[in-house]
């Protein structure tokens, strides 16, 4: 028995318990809801800015700067809105790797990511050494 245990500790974790597993299912759901809600507010602001409102009837002294600056600032929005989405939609991918007891587990190499970086970027499918090898390759 002893033995048995000592060879368990030898072997290297090929994946994150259930209960690691649950904490990092919590901080992407927290994630996720402050994420979906900020795509709502982006949007919100992207649909205010494109739909004709009395602002746009009001008489006014408007430069063409201005209008530069409102199409530019709905650019803007509309640029994060697609970056906040596809976030979403990795912390979402995220969740599913979670029930499929896959999560954590590098893409490239097969080893762990490290818990610090997936309680930071918790939708993260590389270690950083496999990132860095990638963007060397390219």
């Amino acid at each position: 028995m002893e033995e048995m245990l000592k060879n368990e500790a030898q072997v290297e974790k090929t994946r994150y318990s259930d209960e690691e597993l649950a904490e990092f299912k919590a901080i992407i759901l927290e994630k996720l809801e402050a994420a979906k809600a900020e795509y709502k507010t982006l949007r919100e602001n992207v649909s205010r800015s494109s739909s004709n409102d009395i602002e746009d009837t009001s008489p006014s002294f408007k430069t063409v700067e201005d209008d530069g600056a409102n199409q530019l600032s709905k650019e803007e929005a509309s640029q994060l809105a697609q970056r906040q989405y596809k976030f979403i939609q990795n912390l979402e991918a995220a969740l599913v790797r979670i029930e499929n007891k896959t999560y954590g587990v590098c893409r490239v190499t097969g080893k762990l990511i490290p818990k610090e970086r997936l309680r930071l970027v918790p939708h993260a499918t590389l270690t950083v050494e496999a990132k860095e090898m990638m963007s060397k390759g390219k």
